[in-house]
């Protein structure tokens, strides 16, 4: 049974409810076992129940913990990368209480059987909660769709191909539909196959000065106005995964106004880097969709000002340095981002584009809400699941020094304000740095 815990002298923000109590020793939070029990500005005013442990957390700020929507932790089939144990250690050392993994698993999360393996390792794993995405289609490269029904009653969050684009817009339309009856989403890798066949970064003068084959933004919002297109004729539920140019924020906006039960995430790399991160080939910035032109990463920043962005994934995909440290062309596509969802998401505050409440909304209750998972808010009654973080306190991002077991960050060595102190789950604590 965990204890009772009263965290004290804490920042307590909820963007779910604009609930923001400034740190003093008479307010903050107490948590009864698994749940929130008390939450409020004067909660220790006559004193700490006796039976509570303190946590003075010096002026910190204390919000829900994170939760990610989009992460590939790799178990199992290529747990060399990431398993569930390491991924979870990395999540709560980010400040991540709670991870939605991709389907893109050997062998794929396309049966129950695959599903129940996800649940019972996260159990005995016992650090953050971990949920699962199912495939659309089997083998999440084909043209049959999946038992939506039996992986929903399972424990589906919703179904996407994950990485894979479902390129068949017949497959997509009927997904579509049968999702409907489930009350499920659609999450798709808007991205044109064909257009990007070969490509490894951004077209452009910068490819062409390095003599790289490009993929042209075009790749992106030829596939999102398709599937938009299929929404509309459809009435599905879609959701677009990590984009990246202007012309998809524009896309979705025009979607929205026009009724569309159309969503949208982006990811840290969309809004902190532009193209020039490829540099002289560093292949730790080779990203899929690839990094883009500064006017693209400026209407990312926009997007998610204006709501247009529904919320922040860190897109997690953990590579070996086998795998990286090849030639631009040769290396894999992908970049950890779990340990630095928190730090990266934090500069759209330092740079003065959202409030602290606005930018933990795109990672706490935004994300929860568009999947339907009880987190990511602080409910009398409800989990208590936490971090505790410093959000001026400056440090550098060191790969070396991650838990995950990939150190693929195309961040390494940049100057950040922000630092993870605590991260509590169903109120234990699993992860803790000095306070």
């Amino acid at each position: 049974m965990n204890p009772r815990v009263a965290y004290t002298n804490a920042r307590v923000i909820d963007p779910a409810t604009n609930l923001d109590i400034p740190a003093s020793d008479i307010g903050g939070l107490l948590s009864d076992g698994e749940t929130i029990a008390a939450i409020g500005p004067e909660i220790f005013a006559e004193g700490i129940p006796e039976s509570a442990v303190q946590v003075d957390c010096r002026g910190g700020v204390l919000s829900p913990g994170l939760v990610d929507i989009r992460a590939d932790l790799c178990e199992p089939g290529a747990e060399h990368k990431e398993d569930l144990e390491s991924g979870s250690k990395a999540a709560a050392a980010g400040g991540v209480t709670t991870v939605v993994a991709l389907p893109n698993t050997n062998p794929v999360i396309d049966e129950v059987s695959v599903l129940e393996f996800i649940a019972r390792r996260a159990r005995e794993v016992k650090l953050i909660k971990v949920f699962a995405h199912a495939t659309v289609t089997r083998g999440g490269n084909s043209d049959e769709l999946v038992e939506m029904g039996l992986l929903k009653k399972a424990g589906a969050v919703t179904f996407t191909d994950g990485r894979r684009t479902i390129n068949n817009a017949k497959v997509l339309s009927r997904a579509l539909k049968y999702a409907q009856a489930y009350d499920s989403i659609i999450m798709q890798h808007p991205e044109e196959p064909e257009l990007a066949r070969g490509g490894v970064m951004q077209s452009g003068e910068l490819s062409t000065r390095l003599g790289l084959p490009g993929i042209p933004a075009e790749a992106e919002i030829i596939m999102l106005q398709r599937d938009l297109k299929l929404v509309e004729m459809t009435g599905g539920r879609y959701h677009a995964s990590h984009i990246s140019t202007s012309a998809s924020v524009e896309a979705i906006a025009s979607a929205k106004n026009s009724g569309l039960n159309v969503t949208c995430d982006t990811s840290p790399p969309y809004f902190s880097l532009n193209e020039l991160a490829v540099g002289d080939y560093r292949t730790f910035a080779k990203l899929s969709p690839p990094l883009r032109q500064e006017e693209d990463r400026k209407a990312i920043i926009e997007g998610l000002c204006n709501g247009t962005i529904d919320c922040i994934a860190s897109d997690h995909v953990p590579q070996d340095q086998d795998s990286k440290r090849l030639p631009f062309e040769q290396a894999e596509f992908g970049a950890v981002g779990l340990e630095t969802l928190l730090q990266l998401t934090l500069e759209l505050r330092h740079n003065g584009y959202l409030n602290l409440s606005n930018v933990l909304s795109h990672i706490t209750y935004k994300p929860a809400d568009l999947l339907g998972l009880p987190v990511g808010r602080l409910n009398i009654g409800g989990p208590a699941d936490l971090v505790v973080f410093a959000p001026d306190r400056p440090t550098r991002i060191e790969p070396s020094t991650f838990s995950s077991k990939s150190k693929n960050s195309p961040f390494d060595g940049r100057l950040v304000q922000g630092q993870v102190l605590l991260t509590v789950v169903d109120g234990r604590t699993v992860f803790s740095s000095a306070i």
